[in-house]
């Protein structure tokens, strides 16, 4: 009985303040950022802020984009690339062309598409500009 309350306490704990798994998650993800060389945590840090704003919202989706990009960091600070050859010249090329390859990422990807592609009909032009995550 002491069990099954606990568990139904967990349950509506994680109702109001989101999955402990998660929260788990991203405190190990943030743990791994504080270890990178200070031009890398800065680099990270920046496009978390920019994530937060225009990357995926939910929990699970967003914390495996945010473990790639963890991974994805560490391995180019292991291989000694440095931050342009890892971000580029266009870091918004670089973060949307990354959100691409997630879920949300894809679907406004296909949106963006298409609200080009209608303006440039109602513009009666033939072919719409491409867009910037289609490489």
């Amino acid at each position: 009985m002491a069990d099954e309350n606990k568990s139904r306490y967990l349950h509506y704990l994680e109702i109001v303040t989101g999955s402990l798994e998660e929260k788990k998650r991203w405190r190990r993800y943030r743990a791994r950022v504080k270890q990178l060389p200070e031009n890398y945590r800065i680099a990270v840090e920046a496009l978390e802020r920019y994530l937060m704003h225009f990357g995926p919202a939910d929990g699970a989706g967003a914390m495996t984009m945010y473990e790639d990009l963890a991974d994805l960091v560490e391995q180019s600070v292991a291989d000694g690339i440095p931050i342009r050859g890892l971000f580029g010249d266009d870091p918004i090329e670089f973060v949307e062309t990354f959100m691409a390859n997630y879920p949300l990422g894809q679907y406004r990807a296909r949106e963006r598409n298409r609200f080009t592609s209608a303006i440039a009909r109602a513009a009666g032009e033939a072919t719409p500009p491409r867009d910037r995550t289609q490489g």
